[in-house]
């Protein structure tokens, strides 16, 4: 990794021991086990009693409610394959690096959620005209920029009613583990992480755009501290390869034998569906064609292959990119900017193939 690591702070180290990344290899699942899905927390995870809690949705609505978890479940249902990634995903790869979450490229997870559409709670509720967005408060709670606060975002109100936006309450056929947000937690597909507010304790509809911290100052790609930024949203696209051989323990580079390698992957975007992934042995200098399997969900993460026949022994650069229907594609190199966000500049992995 050379110097990726540089300059880690204790904290950062503290932040990075709390949350994990799934480990590249993992991309071989479809869908990822619970105990490897990538986890970021801002705060603590709340213990919370599943028997006593209640969702309320309020604000601008004719009839608010009051909903306990087992009302929440008996609403109609569907499971729904969606990749969740870390808008930090790839920031220590970053220079200069933004001081936060120390992520490499391993933010990311795909997750079989279950749970009922918001729609037709907000409907139930019954918006009233005027209102412009919906704010989901989280129950975990701590402080940023010295405000004390819960974790709360919101979303623009024909975003939130959206068929495919869920109230999960579990994950992989399984009731939410605590640390995915148990008892109930919102799902965007296509979104950034931070979107899919964890531990859900309130919906509110409102009239006026919300100002809070989470979607004023946090989440915004700025090119300075001072400006007001852009306002991150949906996943840019992206493409990992399962690492190819066996690693190095320290540098985690990769060694393979001579002759015909498999080589694998995910890619996903939340702007539409991959329609094309490129393999690279060569640092990105030459592109070949990936074979795409079929997409099990629109909202998943697609699989790809390439038969990659090294010309024979010696150091190699794979490198792997996706372009989306939208006309996306990886670039070569990150666009910085403050908090390191939406790196998704192309994977590059060292390979040494040996002599069988």
């Amino acid at each position: 990794m050379d110097d990726e690591a540089e300059g880690i702070s204790a904290e950062e180290l503290q932040l990075a021991t709390r949350n994990h990344g799934m480990p590249l290899e993992a991309l071989a699942y479809p869908i990822t086990p619970i105990g490897l899905h990538y986890l970021l927390i801002h705060y603590d995870i709340p213990v919370v009693d599943g028997a006593a809690w209640r969702l309320g949705v309020e604000g601008d609505v004719e009839r608010p409610l009051h909903l306990s978890l087992e009302e929440i479940r008996a609403r109609p249902a569907i499971t729904m394959e969606a990749t969740f990634e870390c808008a930090g995903n790839g920031r220590a790869l970053m220079r200069p690096r933004a001081i936060s979450q120390p992520w490499l490229r391993e933010a990311v997870g795909t997750g079989a959620w279950t749970g009922t559409p918001i729609r037709p709670l907000l409907d139930e509720a019954g918006v009233r005209p005027g209102a412009v967005e919906v704010v989901f408060t989280g129950m975990d709670r701590g402080v940023e920029a010295e405000l004390d606060q819960r974790y709360r975002r919101s979303l623009p109100l024909d975003e939130a009613m959206g068929d495919d936006v869920l109230l999960a309450y579990e994950l992989n056929g399984r009731a939410l583990p605590p640390q995915h947000g148990y008892p109930l937690r919102l799902v965007v597909p296509g979104w950034y992480g931070m979107t899919n507010v964890k531990w859900l304790q309130s919906i509110e509809v409102v009239s006026q755009p919300y100002r809070g911290y989470q979607n004023e100052r946090a989440y915004r790609f700025r090119m300075t501290d001072d400006e007001p930024g852009v306002p991150l949203t949906r996943m840019v696209p992206r493409s990992l390869m399962v690492p190819p051989g066996v690693p190095e323990f320290m540098s985690r580079r990769r060694f393979v034998d001579a002759g015909r390698t498999l080589i694998e992957g995910r890619a996903w975007s939340g702007w539409g569906a991959i329609e094309r992934v490129e393999v690279s042995d060569d640092g990105g200098a030459t592109w070949s064609a990936a074979a795409l399997e079929p997409q099990r969900s629109a909202h998943a993460w697609q699989g790809w292959s390439f038969d990659w026949t090294p010309p024979g022994p010696g150091e190699f650069e794979l490198c792997c990119r996706a372009r989306d229907g939208a006309g996306n594609e990886q670039p070569l190199e990150p666009e910085w900017n403050v908090g390191g966000y939406a790196n998704n500049a192309v994977q590059r992995v060292g390979v040494t193939v040996r002599e069988p």
